[in-house]
């Protein structure tokens, strides 16, 4: 089989929603780790590709591509699945909630996890943006709630598209980091977000990435700390 694509990862990242996709699809794929340790994302060979120095980065016959919104989008329309047509009604319904995602929950999230690079080396200051932002993060939440109640079918985990490939992960992440200052998350508070997850992590897909990024039998409903055979979850 012909390897269309090669996606740069990091396990338990935002890759992994890459990783979901191109399962999904069942394309033929290789996957390069990008040692965070080591800060291979800040390297000139990586940032030839992210200008951002961040991950993924997928490359294609086309060249490279990254934002992980973008990536999924492009995936969907050279694969025609995964998310709306162009033509199709539920199009516009689709990218918004997309863009969401990638512009608003997925920033909030990176400032829960990361608030230095935010707010600076002020620890007082660092505890008061993390805690901001998990209130606004789980206010996004009640609107993604609200929506896959209103659109099951693009929310939907059992056939999934672009948007349930995003925010399993994303339900993953916030029960888990950063470790110790997950308290204020429950996913049983948003039920429809939850049947979703327990849906995906039930999809080969789901099943082939945890085994790839050892993420657990449960890495949406019930994380643990991702043990991968290669590299680190940092």
């Amino acid at each position: 089989m012909t390897v269309l694509y090669r996606l740069h990862y990091a396990p338990d990242n935002a890759s992994l929603v890459i990783r979901l996709a191109l399962e999904e699809l069942g394309v033929a794929y290789e996957t390069v780790l990008v040692d965070r340790r080591a800060r291979a994302q800040k390297s000139p060979a990586y940032l030839a590709l992210n200008p951002a120095g961040l991950i993924p980065v997928l490359e294609t016959p086309g060249g490279a591509v990254f934002e992980t919104g973008a990536i999924l989008l492009w995936l969907a329309d050279r694969h025609g699945a995964l998310a709306a047509a162009p033509e199709d009604p539920a199009r516009g319904t689709l990218l918004k909630w997309l863009f969401f995602l990638s512009n608003t929950l997925h920033p909030a999230m990176r400032m829960i996890f990361y608030p230095d690079q935010y707010a600076g080396a002020d620890i007082d200051a660092q505890a008061r943006l993390r805690t901001h932002m998990q209130t606004e993060a789980a206010r996004h939440l009640d609107t993604l709630e609200a929506a896959a109640t209103a659109h099951p079918d693009l929310f939907s985990g059992a056939k999934p598209s672009v948007l349930g490939l995003y925010l399993g992960p994303a339900l993953r992440w916030l029960a888990l980091y950063p470790a110790g200052e997950t308290g204020w998350f429950d996913l049983a508070r948003w039920p429809v977000l939850q049947v979703m997850a327990q849906a995906l992590e039930t999809r080969a897909s789901a099943i082939a990435a945890a085994r790839a990024e050892g993420l657990g039998s449960a890495p949406f409903t019930a994380p643990t700390p991702a043990d991968p055979p290669e590299g680190a979850a940092l």
